[in-house]
């Protein structure tokens, strides 16, 4: 039967979750996918007050909703970053502290290790996020980037990364990183080098997000194809390249929504991914887990487009044939 609807309540953090919760069910959704920031999901309430997982699932299920994953992405970024002023807007004080770089280093690497035992608590099996990079400043390979920078970037993330995954591994839960821009793996042959870094390990796998494949040139269905068994969790996305002659495929240094920018993400349906084949591609694999709204259009209204991409994703899915379309004219 088709995948469940949920949404990705990173983007409504502003949101107390019981409102959320609400107005997801209204829209169409069947669960939410939690962020581990605003109120919605709190590692150190989920570790420290015995009641607190009860009561988030009770919460959703008061409102016929779903829990498959939370997500943990802006903690998981200042794992492996460079870190400066930006992340102090992103990190709860307890990981952020005095700010020393190597100090917020190891407290984001340790707040993943909560966010496992935290989601054992809760009761799902996958943790969606990111891991930030120490290389992605090496891009553009001008000065001249040695290959053995590149190469020590993949040692760090093995480094800081093993322990982490070995704490997921005795909750038994996966981490599941997005791979995006500023992140160890952004494309299909960085994904590969990442698993390769840290032999395989089946703890760590992939949050499919079609966006951040497309405006980069990559094909997502080759993804998919790529990682048929490391597709942990899957997120509904959708971006468009509207460059003009004018501005870059980098952007110009211009902010997300600003109408001069080369691409920009946009409502499910209403941008440049192909989902009818991503759909066929996520059949192919067998992946059944939910298919996850991460909703984000600068031009739209959010509850608009939200209730819009519930109804967008439940038209989309579909159950795969069991048979040969052929079958009728097979030999008995």
């Amino acid at each position: 039967m088709p995948r469940p609807v949920t949404l990705f309540t990173g983007q409504w953090a502003d949101l107390p979750l019981e409102a959320l919760a609400r107005k997801a069910a209204e829209f169409g959704y069947q669960g939410l996918e939690l962020a581990c920031w605003g109120d919605h999901f709190e590692v150190d309430k989920a570790l420290a007050e015995p009641g607190y997982c009860a009561a988030r699932r009770d919460l959703l299920e008061r409102h016929d909703l779903q829990l498959h994953a939370i997500s943990s992405h802006l903690v998981g970024q200042a794992v492996l970053d460079l870190i400066d002023a930006r992340h102090k807007a992103i990190l709860p004080e307890r990981v952020w502290g005095d700010g020393k770089p190597a100090g917020v280093n190891a407290r984001a690497a340790e707040e993943l290790k909560q966010t496992a035992r935290a989601a054992q608590k809760l009761g799902v099996g996958v943790v969606n996020g990111f891991t930030g990079s120490s290389i992605w400043h090496l891009l553009y390979s001008f000065p001249p980037v040695p290959t053995e920078s590149i190469d020590a970037g993949y040692s760090l993330f093995a480094e800081r990364f093993n322990p982490i995954l070995d704490v997921f591994g005795d909750c038994g839960v996966r981490f599941a990183l997005e791979v995006h821009p500023t992140e160890i793996a952004f494309d299909i042959v960085t994904a590969e080098r990442v698993l390769a870094a840290i032999e395989h390990r089946e703890e760590f796998g992939f949050n499919f997000d079609p966006s951040h494949l497309l405006w980069q040139g990559v094909d997502p269905v080759e993804f998919i194809r790529a990682f048929p068994d490391r597709i942990y969790h899957v997120h509904v996305k959708d971006a468009i390249v509207t460059l003009n002659g004018r501005s870059g495929i980098l952007s110009s240094h211009l902010n997300f929504g600003d109408p001069r920018r080369g691409w920009d993400f946009r409502s499910p349906g209403r941008g440049g991914v192909n989902f009818e084949e991503i759909i066929r591609a996520l059949n192919a694999i067998g992946y059944a887990g939910p298919l996850s709204v991460e909703w984000e259009d600068a031009g739209m209204d959010r509850e608009a487009g939200a209730r819009e991409a519930a109804e967008f994703v439940k038209r989309l899915d579909f159950t795969p044939s069991q048979v040969a379309f052929d079958a009728a004219f097979s030999e008995k």
